[in-house]
């Protein structure tokens, strides 16, 4: 890199690498403030660079979203946002199980569900509305610190771009120089599709703990999404299966708690994997969401906790000066504020994991108690809830 050339650039207050949800958020949240912001994005303009899949959005979640004027245009998108307003938890080939309901914590629904196309399709709107351009088609490969800023550099761009503070939500956080992520490989991948209920899902989600991993029904539209965790060779074989022997296996291996399915559609694998960087910040970049933590799907708590991750980092720099923003001082209130809420994330899911995905028989009873004792237990039933809406601070 030619140091002369980059020295001469524009430094930016703040530059963001991704406009999806996550990104996006960030950039909503600095749009009232007197800051120079520069948002990055790999995907051409209107395009996703994901397929569409289902997210679980919490409670919390549609909150962060009303006040960065985003839900207001996702609910205007016909079909896009199906409340949840029950939780079906409960395993299978052994006693015990717990409902959690919306009108037990005064709410109207527990999350929502919604299409990924939706809700980018509503962030993009949002954006605009809001006068934040977006520079689409620049893919961001290194982000390298100096001591007053941090430049960028990458593919679709005329020239590097320098700015105090680089935030990477791009969803790997691969090239921040200095950024460490530990990986857990499960062994397993996540079978997802949709299906279709024979009789009206009602809002109702279902979450069943296998032996050979959690299975999740979330309602959608007309339909569920289905994540069903399975070795990557069963994962092989149902994928090759005819519709009426998914639909059978799917009958035989999560019974008929949640009632039979006619149909399914769009079905696709992908491993399943923990990657959590215990410092999301490398110099002066920040990772966010995916780029800080991808999470085991299971309670659908990943996308939720980078949006707070998002939304906190916004509370930060917009209580920094502009000559601090990006520093080490500014940087560790963010790593200290959201420490608890990241580490919680992983604590549960990985833990439920462990827990109650595990295939000895043994294990049974002990998770039969636990479903038992959350089921009779108000306040703790409340305790755990409060976890999935909110997160943890």
């Amino acid at each position: 890199m030619d140091t002369s050339a980059t020295a001469a650039l524009p430094c930016h207050d703040v530059v963001v690498v991704g406009a999806g949800p996550v990104g996006a958020a960030l950039a909503l949240a600095l749009a009232d403030a007197d800051l120079d912001v520069v948002v990055q994005d790999a995907r051409p303009p209107g395009e996703s660079l994901r397929g569409d899949r289902s997210l679980a959005l919490s409670h919390g979640a549609r909150l962060i979203l009303e006040r960065l004027g985003v839900w207001a245009a996702l609910v205007r998108i016909p079909g896009a946002v199906t409340p949840i307003v029950a939780i079906d938890v409960s395993q299978a080939g052994g006693f015990g199980s717990t409902t959690l309901a919306a009108a037990e914590v005064g709410l109207p629904a527990l999350g929502y569900v919604v299409g990924y196309r939706a809700l980018q399709q509503a962030m993009d709107l949002a954006l605009a509305h809001a006068g934040i351009a977006v520079r689409h088609g620049v893919s961001v490969t290194a982000v390298r610190s100096a001591a007053t800023h941090a430049t960028l550099t990458g593919t679709g761009a005329p020239e590097a771009v320098q700015a105090r503070l680089a935030v990477v939500a791009d969803g790997t956080g691969t090239g921040v120089e200095g950024l460490v992520r530990d990986r857990h490989d499960y062994g397993q991948v996540a079978l997802v599709a949709n299906v279709w209920p024979a009789a009206p899902h009602r809002g109702r989600a279902f979450e069943r703990f296998t032996d050979d991993g959690p299975v999740a029904l979330l309602p959608q539209g007309d339909h569920c999404a289905l994540v069903w965790t399975a070795t990557p060779e069963r994962g092989q074989e149902l994928l090759a299966l005819g519709e009426m022997e998914f639909l059978s296996a799917l009958r035989a291996h999560f019974g008929t708690r949640a009632g039979t399915f006619t149909r399914v559609a769009d079905r696709r694998s992908f491993p399943l994997a923990l990657e959590f960087a215990r410092n999301p910040v490398a110099g002066r970049a920040v990772a966010l969401g995916n780029a800080a933590q991808t999470l085991h799907p299971v309670a659908g708590q990943g996308f939720n906790v980078g949006l707070r991750d998002a939304f906190e980092l916004a509370q930060v720099v917009l209580d920094t000066p502009r000559e601090a923003l990006g520093d080490a001082a500014m940087l560790q209130r963010y790593v200290r504020g959201r420490r608890r809420d990241r580490y919680g994330g992983v604590a549960f899911t990985h833990g439920l994991v462990a827990v109650f995905g595990s295939g000895l028989a043994a294990a049974r009873w002990p998770r039969g108690l636990a479903l038992t004792l959350l089921d009779v237990l108000p306040p703790a039933k409340r305790a755990f809830t409060r976890a999935m809406l909110f997160g943890l601070h």
